[in-house]
């Protein structure tokens, strides 16, 4: 190994060794982010019931939802983005930390915040989703919407009886994209 680089590890670890726990301090708990996913589920859901009260009725006869925010970026031919969200099954009240990845191909450009509700007519479909996770692809996709403008929020018949409804935050992303989602339990909450 380069002597001079040997040094500089040598300068750079004993910092980092420093400075490291000092970002961990600052990181939130497990409670504070299941704190903050259930906040997001319920503004979500007043904002989707605003807009599509329909969607109320659906949430209450299922056998459960799910509720992600996530953020995404695309640029030229390559785009991905993650999240975290909530399932909660509506028969035992029990409520199921996750994540998602998503990554796209095709031409874009731009950046989104996008919330998602998912809603599971089957129970078999909810327990499958709960335990094992789900992924999601082969959608094509035309975006763009900026601020509080854009189209109104719809929902998509999924495969397996899953009803979704993507609701837009603040961002503008135009493209047309295959992306292929997957959804897993949050080991950490």
């Amino acid at each position: 190994m380069n002597p001079i680089l040997f040094r500089l590890l040598g300068l750079l670890l004993p910092l980092l060794a420093v400075t490291l726990p000092a970002f961990a301090a600052d990181a939130p708990t497990p409670a504070e982010t299941r704190a903050a996913i259930r906040q997001m589920r319920s503004e979500t859901l007043k904002t989707l019931y605003a807009l599509e009260p329909k969607a109320r009725t659906q949430v209450r006869g299922a056998a459960g939802y799910a509720v992600f925010s996530s953020t995404g970026v695309h640029v030229l031919f390559i785009g991905g983005g993650g999240g975290r969200g909530v399932v909660h099954d509506n028969l035992t009240g029990k409520d199921v930390w996750m994540r998602s990845a998503s990554v796209g191909v095709g031409l874009g450009l731009g950046a989104r915040e996008l919330n998602l509700v998912l809603i599971f007519r089957k129970r078999d479909t909810l327990k499958r989703f709960m335990e094992q996770g789900w992924q999601f692809g082969g959608e094509a996709s035309a975006t763009a919407r900026a601020g509080s403008s854009g189209s109104d929020v719809t929902d998509i018949e999924a495969r397996d009886g899953i009803l979704i409804y993507p609701l837009s935050q603040d961002g503008l992303m135009a493209r047309g994209a295959i992306e292929g989602t997957k959804y897993w339990v949050d080991p950490d909450l």
